[in-house]
């Protein structure tokens, strides 16, 4: 593999057309609009991509369109592919076809469902390494699989087709750590934040870049924080992650995940479909209003325009009750009509 994995890489979503299938044309578009805002690469199938709703067939499908926008027309945009597939003979098949593709490496998280030993979660990368044409990257996710905890990460730093993590433990001290005790033993081995909460400091403290849900919806804040803490111009940078944070509040708690991050993607302007995530009229309710907010923050950084009837606020936070009203009314409308 040529070139360190470094940067921003968006684990983008999929919209669908009416009928539930993959909107093609729209996965397109918002692509070419991601490479377009100068993300450094794509990470199609991660969790915001909601891999797991997607048939085998869909999955390639989603990678193939991928890797078709990222080298159009000139470009090299590295794809850094979730590839993880529940048995290890199609993962291994699904890592060698996406190799053949010319995708840079593939994330895989450790078996989930049945909870397994660290020495199991070790044995199982080794033999997916030895069986893969492309590079893996791990991806540390505890919160839907068996954790990759440090010392088994030291232990698979030493393989040379294991060529770094991704981590979404949301732990800080951890990701320093298990830096700490690779970099020494593997000083090319790639480092990548799972949470834009802590992008920054984790930057600072010698990090290569993330996985961020957020680039998605807004890719110019992501990269500009990027960029700056690159160039270790902190005060700016230090802005920039503070007022990210109430964005990826409301993108990533305001809604069942990721239904708050397809919400952000229609305010940018695609047509993102409904997902298939199961939604109660409370929940479609909850995602109409956490839209409305989500447009008012991006709207703060001249990013959109604001929601018809503006982001009047009344004191203490509370959304206007006419605001309310109008909402109610269109989702029992929609409601209704089915």
């Amino acid at each position: 593999m040529a070139g360190k994995i470094q940067g921003i890489f968006c684990p983008h979503m999929v919209p669908f057309d009416d009928r539930g299938a993959i909107n093609e044309t729209e996965l397109r578009r918002l692509i070419d609009y991601l490479i377009e805002r100068g993300i450094t690469g794509l990470y199609p199938n991660g969790s915001t991509g909601e891999f797991v709703r997607l048939d085998y067939a869909e999955r390639r499908r989603v990678i193939e369109i991928a890797m078709e926008r990222a080298q159009k027309a000139g470009r090299d945009v590295p794809v850094l592919a979730g590839a993880y597939e529940a048995h290890i003979d199609l993962t291994v098949d699904t890592m060698n076809y996406y190799a053949d593709l010319g995708c840079k490496a593939g994330a895989i998280i450790a078996p989930y469902y049945y909870k397994m030993s660290q020495d199991a979660v070790r044995a199982y990368f080794e033999e997916l390494a030895d069986r893969s044409r492309l590079p893996v990257v791990m991806y540390n996710i505890p919160q839907f699989a068996n954790e990759i905890s440090i010392p088994t990460i030291v232990a698979l730093c030493k393989h040379p087709n294991i060529v770094g993590i991704k981590d979404s433990q949301r732990d800080l001290p951890r990701y320093m750590n298990t830096m700490h005790k690779v970099r020494p033993l593997r000083p090319d081995f790639s480092f990548l934040i799972g949470c834009e909460e802590i992008l920054l400091p984790s930057i600072l403290m010698g990090g290569d870049g993330g996985t961020i849900a957020t680039s998605g919806v807004v890719p110019e804040m992501i990269m500009k924080l990027y960029n700056l803490a690159r160039e270790n111009k902190l005060a700016e940078a230090t802005r920039i992650q503070y007022q990210m944070l109430d964005l990826i509040e409301v993108m990533l708690l305001g809604a069942d995940f990721p239904e708050g991050f397809r919400a952000g993607m229609t305010v940018r302007g695609f047509k993102m479909g409904r997902g298939r995530q199961h939604q109660s009229a409370a929940s479609q309710l909850n995602i109409e209003r956490i839209t409305r907010t989500i447009q008012c923050l991006i709207s703060e950084h001249g990013l959109v325009g604001e929601p018809a009837g503006g982001c009047a606020v009344q004191p203490g936070g509370a959304v206007d009750d006419n605001v309310v009203k109008e909402i109610v009314a269109r989702v029992l409308s929609q409601l209704n009509g089915r």
